[in-house]
């Protein structure tokens, strides 16, 4: 090879570490602001115990299945309808909006032994919001749910799992508990059934919380989600698994406060 050409592919390799470097730093900023609080999740569990909550102890093999975005007429009476069906009670995080709309599939939960969470009154990104709108979120979500089941619900999850430690400190003073997850089956990517039951079953652990989906945006489908649930549920039951409520997992109570029902 000659000098020149040498020159040339040395110049060549220089400039794909420059870009590779460039790349690096982007997908690093990227990823830090990811987390606007500076703080991973695991961090967050540590400094707040008992508060943000990701998995339980390990010492049993309960595991909770739990179900964001409800309620949803499409989505919602299909996967109570798999529940019932298997005898399991799961976790159900409830829209503030979407409750107002479907209060017969929040008593239809409520009824048939499933626990009740909070998710926000119209799903925004509490890490985005000041102390007082996310405030304003649960308050008005709240008022909902208590409205149709007669109960302020102790459990929280925040859209997207983002929340911030000043959120996180009024969470703990007014007797909050907010849970995340351990297992993200990653259906409100609209995977199929197949793709779904991998994404849970690899990773499920004695104590795990697993994200699923049983509401979702206009157009979204969580038919996988659907054909997914009954195959995983007889897993984790060959598996020695115990599919259990959130409150039975974590040994809470799931009410804040009662109050007379609409």
């Amino acid at each position: 090879m000659t000098r020149s050409r040498l020159g040339q592919t040395a110049r060549g390799i220089a400039r794909a570490v420059a870009l590779l470097v460039l790349w690096s730093q982007c997908f690093a900023a990227g990823a830090a602001s990811a987390k606007p609080s500076g703080i991973s999740w695991s961090e967050m569990e540590r400094r707040y115990e008992g508060v943000f909550v990701l998995s339980a102890s390990g010492k049993s093999r309960k595991v909770a299945l739990t179900f964001d975005d409800v309620p949803d007429p499409r989505f919602t009476p299909q996967v109570l309808d798999i529940l019932k069906a298997k005898r399991v009670r799961a976790t159900f995080f409830v829209v503030g909006t979407r409750a107002g709309k479907h209060p017969g599939l929040v008593r239809r939960i409520h009824r048939e032994g499933h626990n009740i969470g909070n998710h926000s009154y119209s799903h925004p990104d509490f890490s985005k919001l000041s102390l007082e709108k996310m405030k304003e979120q649960i308050s008005r979500a709240e008022q909902e749910i208590a409205g149709i089941v007669g109960f302020r619900p102790r459990l929280i999850r925040p859209p997207y799992g983002e929340i911030v430690p000043r959120q996180l400190e009024w969470a703990k003073r007014r007797g909050y508990t907010v849970v995340n997850w351990n297992v993200d089956s990653s259906d409100w990517r609209q995977l199929g059934a197949g793709r779904i039951f991998r994404n849970v079953t690899r990773s499920v652990k004695p104590g795990s919380v697993v994200l699923m989906h049983a509401g979702g945006g206009t157009g979204q489908s969580l038919s996988g989600t659907v054909r997914a649930l009954p195959r995983i549920i007889d897993w984790l039951r060959e598996n020695h698994y115990e599919p259990v409520t959130l409150t039975e997992l974590l040994k809470l109570s799931e009410k804040r406060g009662e109050i007379r029902k609409k």
